[in-house]
C-alpha cells in the first residue's frame, strides 16, 4: 500500500466529519498555520497549493482560511472552490479570495473570524488540510483598531490552545527565532512542543557566518521541538514577478539546498524542501488523527448521551415535514380542546383550581342574599293609607323590586372579580353576554312569581300557622303580611343556606350564568375556533415557535443530528 493510500480514508474521514458540522461541538484534528506579519506563510501555503495566494507587506489574510488539499488522478487536473457563509465558488483566484475576505471582514485592513474555506483538487497537492491564520501584527497601521494586535493572537490562541491542533509555527530563518511571537504564543499553550512544528522561511536571506546557527535551530538544539523544524525556500517576490511557474520553483529548491554548504545535509535529512514538509505535514495530521480517534469516540458518546437527556426536558416539538408537521398540529389542537372541555367541567385540576376561586367569589354571593333578608318590620316602612287588615299587593311587589334592584350592583361586582379570575378562558365577548344575561335574570325576578305550592310550602316554615293549598285564594290577613312578605321574599333571592334541601333561584342561577356562558359555552365556541384553523391553515407559519424552550430545542435537535452522523461515520471507519 502507497502513502496517499494509507492517507486518504483518515483524511476523508475528517472532512465527513467536517461535512456534518461536527467542529461546532467538539475539536477536530487539525493543522493550524501561524506566523508574524512577513513570515512567508503565504508562500509556503502557495507551494503546498498551487494556488496564488494574496501576499505582500502588513496584513495579508485576514479571516481564518481552511486549505484542503486533496490528491486527485484521472480527468480532473486541477480545481480549486472557495466556500463561505453557505456560498461556493469555483475556480478561485487571488482577486476573488480578496473579495470574499473584504465580504466577510470589510475593506480595508480588519480582520473576522468567519472561516473562509478553499478546497483545491489536482494530482500535484498532497491530501491535507489547514487551517491559515492573520499573520500577529506588532503596530496597527492606518484603518485598524488599535488593539489589532491583541484581536489577531485572540483569534489565533481560540484555535491553537486546542489540544487536537498542531500547530504550524512559519519563522523566517533571517531573525532570532527566540523573539517571534507566533512561536512564544505556541509554547504557552504546547511548553514541551508535543504538537508543534516550525517552518523555516528565506533561506537565502540569512546573512553570512549563522549557517550554523540555523543549522542548530533545525537540529533542534536551540528550542526543542517533539515535531521539529523544515526549512523551506520559496518563489521570492522577483520569480513572482518573472511568472517562474511553481513547478519551476520546486526545482530551483531543490538545487539551492543540493548546493548549500550548510544546508545539503538537510535534504538527506528529510528536513528540507516543500516537498518534504509537504509528506512529513501529511504523516503527522494522520498519525494525530489515529491518535484522536479513541477520544473523539468517546466524546461524541458522552455528547449524545447528553443531548438526548436534555432533548427529554424539552417538549416535543413539530416535525420537519409538510405531513408530519400537520399531524403535529390536529394533535395538538385535539389535546388542546380535551383540556379546555376538562378545565370547563372541573374534571381537569390545575395548581391554581379554578374551580375552587369560582367557588369562594360564589360563596361570597350567597352571603351576601343572606344578609340582606328582609325583617318583619318591613312593612311599616311600606305601608300607605290603607287601613289595617288590607293588604296592598302592590307595595307587596314593590318592595321585592327593591330589594332586588340592590342586589343588581353586588351581582356585577361578583362577575367582575371572577373575570380576574376567567381572563385567559373567557372572551370579552362572553363576559358581556353573561353580564346581559345577568340582568335579564333580574328583569324577569322583578316580575314577582312563584308556584303557589312553592309559596305555601315556605309560607309554613317561618309561620305559627299553617295554611292548606286551598286557603291561598282568599289569604289576606294584614296580620300575616310580614310573614307573607319574608316568605315570597326568601324564596325568590335570600334564602340560600348551605346543606338545606331547598335551592333558592338566585343563590345558584347567577353562579350557573358564569358557569355556563363564560366557561361551558366559551370552551364549546373555542374548540370550534381552534378545529376551523386547520382549513387552509399554513401549518409551518402557525407551528413557528420563538420561545427560549423552541430555540433550545432545535439547538439540541441539530447537535443531535450532527453527533448521530458523526458517531455513524466514526463507526463505519473503525
Amino acid at each position: 500500500m502507497n502513502l496517499q493510500t494509507y492517507i486518504r480514508p483518515y483524511i476523508d474521514l475528517i472532512d465527513t466529519l467536517r461535512s456534518v458540522g461536527i467542529q461546532k461541538d467538539l475539536a477536530l484534528p487539525t493543522i493550524v498555520v501561524i506566523g508574524d506579519q512577513s513570515s512567508g506563510k503565504s508562500s509556503v501555503l502557495e507551494a503546498l497549493s498551487g494556488i496564488a495566494l494574496p501576499r505582500g507587506s502588513g496584513i495579508v489574510t485576514r479571516c481564518p482560511l481552511e486549505l484542503r488539499l486533496r490528491n486527485v488522478t484521472g480527468g480532473v487536473s486541477w480545481k480549486a472552490v472557495l466556500s463561505y457563509r453557505k456560498k461556493k465558488i469555483e475556480k478561485t483566484a487571488e482577486k476573488t479570495k480578496r473579495l470574499r475576505e473584504n465580504e466577510l471582514a470589510g475593506k480595508g485592513v480588519k480582520i473576522c473570524d468567519d472561516l473562509i474555506t478553499l478546497e483545491v483538487r489536482s494530482a500535484d497537492v498532497c491530501d491535507l488540510t489547514l487551517i491559515d491564520l492573520p499573520g500577529i501584527a506588532r503596530v496597527p497601521v492606518q484603518g485598524q483598531p488599535q488593539d489589532i494586535g491583541n484581536q489577531i493572537k485572540r483569534l489565533i490562541m481560540k484555535f491553537i490552545e486546542k489540544q487536537e491542533t498542531i500547530n504550524m509555527v512559519v519563522v523566517p530563518c533571517n531573525i532570532d527565532i527566540a523573539t517571534t511571537e507566533a512561536l512564544k504564543m505556541a509554547q504557552e499553550i504546547d511548553p514541551e512542543g508535543i504538537r508543534t512544528l516550525a517552518i523555516l522561511t528565506k533561506p537565502d536571506l540569512i546573512d553570512r557566518g549563522t549557517e550554523k546557527n540555523i543549522l542548530a535551530v533545525v537540529q533542534n538544539k536551540v528550542i526543542p521541538l517533539r515535531k521539529g523544524y523544515v526549512m523551506v525556500k520559496c518563489r521570492g517576490q522577483q520569480q513572482i514577478d518573472e511568472k517562474i511557474p511553481l513547478v519551476e520553483a520546486t526545482q530551483i529548491e531543490r538545487d539551492f539546498f543540493q548546493n548549500h554548504d550548510f544546508f545539503r545535509p538537510l535534504l538527506d535529512e528529510n528536513k528540507a524542501t516543500v516537498k518534504c514538509l509537504a509528506i512529513k505535514l501529511t504523516q503527522d495530521l494522520v498519525s494525530h488523527i489515529k491518535k484522536s480517534l479513541p477520544k473523539l469516540d468517546e466524546q461524541i458518546k458522552k455528547q449524545l448521551w447528553d443531548v438526548r437527556n436534555e432533548l427529554k426536558e424539552c417538549e416535543a416539538g413539530p416535525p420537519q415535514d409538510l405531513k408530519g408537521a400537520k399531524q403535529f398540529l390536529i394533535k395538538i389542537l385535539t389535546k388542546f380542546n380535551d383540556k379546555i372541555k376538562s378545565l370547563s367541567l372541573g374534571e381537569l385540576i390545575i395548581e391554581e383550581n379554578l374551580f375552587v376561586q369560582l367557588r369562594t367569589e360564589f360563596k361570597k354571593w350567597n352571603d351576601g342574599l343572606n344578609n340582606t333578608k328582609t325583617s318583619k318590620e318591613l312593612s311599616q316602612n311600606y305601608r300607605g293609607r290603607e287601613l289595617l287588615g288590607f293588604s296592598n299587593y302592590r307595595v307587596f311587589e314593590m318592595i321585592l323590586q327593591d330589594r332586588m334592584a340592590k342586589l343588581k350592583e353586588p351581582a356585577i361586582k361578583s362577575l367582575n372579580s371572577i373575570k380576574g379570575t376567567l381572563t385567559s378562558c373567557s372572551s370579552s365577548s362572553q363576559q358581556a353576554k353573561t353580564e346581559q344575561r345577568i340582568m335579564d335574570q333580574f328583569e324577569m325576578e322583578s316580575m314577582i312569581y312563584t308556584q303557589d305550592p312553592i309559596y305555601l310550602k315556605f309560607l309554613n316554615e317561618i309561620s305559627s300557622e299553617k295554611f292548606s293549598e286551598a286557603q291561598l285564594p282568599v289569604f289576606d290577613i294584614k296580620s300575616k303580611y310580614s310573614e307573607m312578605l319574608q316568605a315570597y321574599y326568601e324564596v325568590h333571592l335570600w334564602l340560600f343556606v348551605f346543606f338545606q334541601i331547598v335551592v333558592q333561584r338566585m343563590a345558584d342561577q347567577l353562579p350557573m350564568l358564569i358557569s355556563f356562558y363564560m366557561l361551558k359555552e366559551t370552551a364549546q365556541l373555542l374548540c370550534t375556533d381552534m378545529l376551523s384553523i386547520l382549513e387552509g391553515a399554513n401549518v409551518s407559519e402557525l407551528l413557528f415557535e420563538d420561545s427560549d424552550v423552541s430555540k433550545r430545542r432545535k439547538y439540541l435537535q441539530s447537535r443531535l443530528g450532527r453527533l448521530t452522523a458523526a458517531q455513524e461515520a466514526l463507526s463505519d471507519f473503525i
